[in-house]
């Protein structure tokens, strides 16, 4: 569970296959993990139905919990006043 997590701090939001195609692991694995991460509050996970060449994909996106990104660096907008 531990890699699921870093995956997710390191890119973000992602689906769960690409998550078990980043660590190597099946998907029925990365599934059943993050059920149980989700169950713990450690995940926040949607359902997602994705429709790519007239194929069906159904997926789950995920995110840590209460993780916010670093900004990201360089210049900042100026505030309208």
């Amino acid at each position: 569970m531990i890699e699921i997590l870093q995956c997710l701090k390191k890119y973000g939001q992602r689906l769960d296959l690409e998550i078990a195609k980043e660590i190597g692991v099946p998907l029925s694995t990365v599934r059943h993990r993050l059920a149980d991460l989700a169950a713990a509050g450690e995940v926040i996970k949607c359902n997602l139905t994705r429709f790519e060449g007239g194929k069906r994909i159904d997926a789950w996106q995920c995110r840590v919990s209460g993780y916010i990104p670093p900004p990201a660096p360089g210049r900042k907008a100026k505030s309208a006043t």
